[in-house]
């Protein structure tokens, strides 16, 4: 099912959601990746805020590379999610509702997922340039030392994403992999 959806992702449109949605999201969501997430953990177990909004955040991980002349960014394909295992359930405990990166999640992950009320979307690796088209400003907000890992915040539009993981506990990974499974069999049974 194709939905377009405005940021941000509140828990009422998280669980509207399901496994294998096409989404076409618009609005603001963040950028960080590993050594963001590692500093904003540092900055929690130090007492101190976060430098985002994390209530219904929308954190895409993603390292852009420089921007071309008369363009916000560069190209802008999804990280490996799962090198953000270790510091996503701990967000979605403050509010974070939603993800998007590319590959599978820790069990840690999908279980924060389902008891937080939130979703992961998956967007199309290799697929950076394109991606890129779908934003239309990007704005540093906080780690500027860490340049291509710093914290950004991008105004997107109509950017494309498949949901992998939602509320309900679905995880796209694993039911596609039994529908080839059972279309396969009934291919081999085939005369």
């Amino acid at each position: 099912m194709d939905r377009q959806i405005h940021t941000p992702i509140t828990e009422e449109v998280a669980a509207g959601l399901h496994a294998g949605d096409y989404v076409y999201l618009t609005g603001s969501i963040y950028v960080a990746r590993d050594a963001a997430h590692k500093r904003m953990m540092e900055a929690l177990d130090a007492g101190k805020e976060l430098p985002i909004e994390i209530e219904n955040a929308t954190i895409y991980y993603m390292g852009p590379s420089p921007a071309r002349e008369g363009r916000p960014i560069g190209s802008a394909g999804p990280t490996t999610a799962s090198r953000m295992d270790r510091y996503a359930p701990r967000l979605l405990e403050l509010g974070q509702k939603a993800m998007i990166g590319k590959g599978k999640r820790s069990q840690e992950v999908l279980d924060a997922i389902v008891r937080n009320h939130g979703v992961y979307f998956a967007a199309v690796g290799g697929a950076g340039a394109l991606l890129s088209q779908c934003i239309k400003k990007s704005t540093l907000i906080c780690y500027e030392d860490l340049g291509a890992e710093a914290i950004l915040q991008l105004e997107i539009e109509d950017f494309p994403v498949v949901v992998v993981a939602d509320c309900q506990g679905n995880n796209l990974y694993e039911t596609a992999i039994l529908k080839y499974k059972a279309a396969d069999e009934v291919l081999t049974e085939s005369p």
